[in-house]
């Protein structure tokens, strides 16, 4: 029986890529739409049975063209980066919400089966429960932060799913949580300590002194590209209609000492100086990843494993 295609927008993006990796590995025929804003074609290169489809979610004739005969939709096209946030809150809400109204209208006339939506911790902020359930209340604190930009786009595009889609047999949400690996970007936490470390590394002897966002105290958890591939997996073979997923890790570590960390993998050792926090920012965030362990959801790459993999990647870059 010959594979049945499946799409994945936002294919080139650092998640997306290593989905479709995955997929391809497993012998599915993968349909890539992407416009290439911040992802990159050459992730794909040289993958078995992988079509790219250069097109902008927003646009809903390229999106329709891109859904046709499409067992199952793969949704992942967003604006993310905190800068993004920020500096272009609109071009982020639109993306967001002209994204998913498109690809569940795409969906509906094409009569995909299935859609998987990639949605975001950002959605419930700073919640009154760590580690973090699904079923906490979704919230925008301030309305005026361009931050939250992100954030609303990520709620809404939940909402629709959830409601907008009933003509397709089996939606599933997915919130991940602060995933890392080699060749993630630079607009992340991760990519961002390692290449600031790097280059006090190159002008200073000894310790060095790095300058962090907030006191260092706030803890994040962190799971490895891999080990979130897994997760989706498991939410392609096992994940119930209408249900959301949290993906990550539960070990909760402070900025603090994620730097120290790094800083060990350039065998330096790192003093944390406190410094500005960027308005709007979360103290922890932790997620209860109780519901996907159900499906068979395990981790099996340490955070040190983790972070020494993708420190050397960024250590090698120019």
């Amino acid at each position: 029986m010959a594979a049945k295609t499946v799409l994945v927008t936002g294919g080139s993006g650092f998640l997306g890529a290593a989905l479709v990796k995955r997929l391809s590995a497993s012998g599915q025929r993968v349909r890539v739409f992407d416009n290439f804003f911040r992802g990159l074609p050459e992730r794909l290169k040289g993958l078995k049975n992988v079509e790219l489809v250069q097109g902008d979610v927003r646009d809903p004739k390229s999106v329709l063209r891109a859904a046709r005969g499409a067992f199952r939709i793969w949704h992942l096209a967003f604006v993310n980066g905190t800068r993004y946030f920020y500096e272009q809150p609109g071009l982020v809400l639109e993306v967001g919400v002209k994204g998913m109204v498109n690809v569940l209208d795409a969906a509906l006339a094409a009569g995909t089966q299935e859609l998987i939506v990639a949605s975001s911790s950002e959605v419930y902020q700073t919640p009154l429960v760590v580690p973090t359930p699904e079923e906490v209340p979704l919230v925008i604190p301030n309305p005026w932060n361009p931050r939250y930009s992100y954030a609303a786009g990520k709620i809404i595009t939940e909402m629709l799913a959830l409601h907008g889609a009933r003509g397709i047999k089996r939606v599933v949400l997915f919130r991940p949580h602060n995933v890392y690996g080699p060749d993630m970007g630079r607009e992340h936490v991760i990519p961002q300590l390692s290449l600031k470390i790097k280059g006090l590394c190159a002008k200073e002897h000894g310790s060095v002194r790095l300058t962090v966002q907030g006191t260092g105290a706030e803890t994040r958890s962190f799971v490895y590209i891999d080990d979130f591939t897994d997760g989706l997996m498991l939410l392609e073979k096992k994940g119930r209609h209408r249900s959301i997923y949290h993906i990550g890790t539960r070990e909760e570590i402070s900025i603090k000492r994620l730097a120290e960390a790094i800083g060990r993998c350039f065998g330096r050792k790192v003093i944390v100086v406190p410094g500005p926090a960027a308005e709007g920012g979360t103290r922890r965030r932790c997620p209860d990843t109780t519901k996907i362990e159900k499906l068979g959801y395990k981790p099996k790459v340490s955070l040190r494993e983790g972070l020494l993999k993708t420190v050397r990647w960024y250590a090698a870059q120019k």
